[in-house]
């Protein structure tokens, strides 16, 4: 994979690549509609040949810029349900395989920090990345024959987020039926986020605090982090060594190790919930390794996502059967979180009670059953199915569609994530509150 010299940072630089992108998109409309006079593919075929052609040409353009841009792509490639499958896999590339910066780049970076170059530093500085993301860079280091992951972020990140989200946000608007109005708080939150992964002096606080407060969970493993060797720029840590998570639920494993590591995985993702009250809302495989002893290694805690209590609170009782189906309680806790507003009409309090009612039934049934089988098929259907009902339904129209409090999108993100990981392992017979063992 070719290295990259220069990312550019300058807001008419990156406009103008989104730009010629969207210009390639046209070109590839022009010829399904060709395909699709011509007869020379039939309807799917002609479909498929364009999401192919779409799906590679934003995302060659997403990769160049990085940041946020591609932030974003690595988001969608977890909404399995709403985009087309050509979208998935090549936004899915986002997650661990993006060009890397070039050696060159890397060192001025170390330079601006350091005062040094990385290999001042280190006994032993391996110039090529090993993982290349949307934010940053790992490359691997050994200082005293001990082994280190070095973290390093793009250049103009940080400072490229708002003008990213504002090149994004019509696409992301369309994508999934926000209106305009009332959208701010929505878009404030995953801005927020966006600066919060680009501090790294934060993150470095935070992966010490969450991994030490996690540190007693069983199968679970994280790497040590070393401040002096870390910066708002730059994070060192413990080199991990195990197979990408994408990577080990591709082999043949035997279903106890899946179940091992399912259960591990939902323990983690629990106790955060419940007991921290602050969670790793980025569950994407390209964040862990499976050592060869069947260890979940958790490798990034670039994302973490504080739960307020007033959320915390309705959200999580209404995962209780005897409250989705207590009809008075039920549309409490809906004013509560914001889905249902005093100002809706009769015609949208009946539609979005009986829409949450439905997503909600779905959703929590692994909260109101003593052990879940997240290898069900029928299960992820149903999910697809009503995610693909509900997109196409024309009731929708003309209906003020922004509704749930500016919490759940990196908590409905997190759980998508969650799910789609546990599917993936095909973990069954998952003790769902095996968490509470280990409260302390």
């Amino acid at each position: 994979m070719k290295t990259l010299n220069k990312i550019p940072t300058g807001k008419l630089e990156r406009t103008s690549s989104l730009l010629k992108a969207g210009a390639k998109v046209g070109v590839n409309y022009i010829k399904y509609y060709g395909n699709k006079i011509t007869k020379d593919k039939n309807e799917d075929e002609a479909l498929k040949t364009l999401n192919e052609n779409n799906a590679s040409d934003i995302y060659d353009s997403l990769k160049e810029l990085k940041g946020s841009a591609l932030k974003v792509a690595q988001m969608l490639s977890m909404e399995k349900n709403i985009l087309p499958q050509a979208y998935v896999e090549k936004f899915s590339l986002s997650q661990f395989s993006v060009p890397p910066l070039s050696g060159a780049l890397v060192k001025k970076t170390f330079r601006k920090y350091f005062g040094k170059n990385p290999e001042d530093i280190f006994d032993e500085f391996t110039p090529e990345s090993v993982n290349a993301a949307s934010i940053g860079q790992v490359h691997k280091a050994k200082k005293d024959n001990k082994n280190f992951a070095v973290k390093i972020q793009y250049p103009g990140v940080r400072e490229s987020i708002s003008s990213d989200l504002k090149m994004v946000k019509p696409i992301a608007m369309k994508m999934f039926n926000i209106k305009k109005e009332g959208s701010e708080s929505y878009f404030q939150e995953v801005e927020n986020k966006l600066f919060e992964e680009t501090d790294y002096d934060l993150e470095l606080k935070r992966s010490q605090e969450i991994s030490e407060k996690c540190s007693h969970l069983p199968n679970l493993q994280f790497p040590k982090y070393y401040p002096e060797f870390s910066c708002e720029r730059i994070i060192t840590m413990d080199w991990m060594t195990g197979k990408h998570f994408s990577e080990f639920t591709k082999q043949n494993n035997s279903q106890e190790n899946l179940n091992k590591i399912g259960q591990t995985l939902w323990d983690f993702y629990m106790f955060q919930m419940h007991i921290l009250k602050q969670v790793h809302a980025d569950p994407h495989p390209g964040n862990f390794l499976i050592s060869d002893d069947k260890k979940l290694l958790v490798i990034d805690f670039g994302c973490i996502k504080e739960i307020p209590n007033d959320f915390y609170q309705p959200y999580f009782e209404l995962a209780k059967n005897e409250n989705l189906n207590n009809p008075e309680i039920f549309r409490e806790k809906l004013y509560q979180l914001e889905i249902l507003r005093s100002d809706d009409s009769v015609q949208e309090q009946e539609f979005f009670t009986k829409l949450f009612y439905e997503l909600l039934e779905l959703f929590t049934r692994p909260f109101n059953a003593d052990n879940f089988d997240f290898s069900d098929e029928n299960f992820f259907q149903e999910i697809a199915d009503l995610g693909q009902r509900y997109a196409k339904m024309s009731d929708m129209k003309g209906m003020n569609t922004n509704r749930g409090s500016k919490h759940f999108i990196y908590l409905n993100r997190t759980f998508f994530g969650l799910y789609n990981m546990m599917h993936d392992l095909k973990a069954k017979n998952i003790e769902i509150n095996h968490y509470k063992k280990f409260i302390l």
